[in-house]
């Protein structure tokens, strides 16, 4: 069963649930940073505006593309690999450059980089895993942003197997730190019931070549 979190505070003239790990990392969820009218304004653009394409992966030596679009973006070309496929960075689009002010004023950290995922329906969804690929500056935060479809969002404890869930709203922000992805894995479930697509987006502080 998951474990319900209803702590709040108010913050930046909105919610936040934090932290809403026990133990072993911090992950503070804020609620609806923007207003419904702007929340749907990024939704329409990043739809529209964003080069997405289907994701391939390598499983077990057997190549797959995923019906889930993905993008990813940064301040120079970056190499993101994983799932044995690499990646590069396209340059920002105006509307990303200022969703990453917003985050870094709320996480209060520079970020680099975004990951973007385009879930068309409940039927995609995304299996167990963690953020912790090399290339990632260790125990940085990572700042999600969600538009569209409210989702449930899971992590569960490596060792103790406990599980939390929460919804992830339109136009929220979901952000993951510490020792968060060495501890605990997340997952976004899929559900029958939602038909609407929603647009998830990572920003991340990749480590530069030296």
């Amino acid at each position: 069963m998951d474990k319900i979190v209803i702590q709040k505070m108010k913050l930046f003239q909105t919610e936040i649930l934090t932290n809403i790990l026990p133990a072993d990392g911090i992950v503070n969820y804020y609620e609806k940073i923007f207003s419904r009218d702007e929340a749907d304004y990024y939704l329409e653009n990043l739809l529209q505006n964003i080069e997405w394409k289907n994701d391939e992966v390598v499983i077990f030596g057997k190549h797959i593309i995923t019906k889930r679009k993905v993008a990813w973006y940064g301040d120079i070309d970056f190499e993101y690999a994983y799932s044995n496929r690499a990646k590069y960075a396209l340059p920002w689009t105006t509307e990303l450059l200022h969703l990453k002010k917003v985050a870094e004023q709320f996480c209060e950290t520079e970020f680099n980089s975004c990951l973007l995922n385009l879930y068309h329906n409940g039927d995609e969804g995304m299996a167990w895993h963690s953020d912790n690929e090399k290339t990632l500056t260790k125990e940085a935060a990572i700042a999600s942003f969600s538009f569209g479809a409210e989702r449930k969002f899971s992590f569960k404890h490596r060792q103790t197997k406990e599980t939390i869930s929460l919804l992830l709203e339109h136009g929220s922000l979901l952000e993951m730190k510490d020792t968060t992805q060495k501890h605990w894995l997340h997952c976004l479930p899929k559900s029958k019931k939602i038909a609407q697509p929603r647009v998830n987006l990572t920003f991340r502080v990749m480590e530069k070549s030296k």
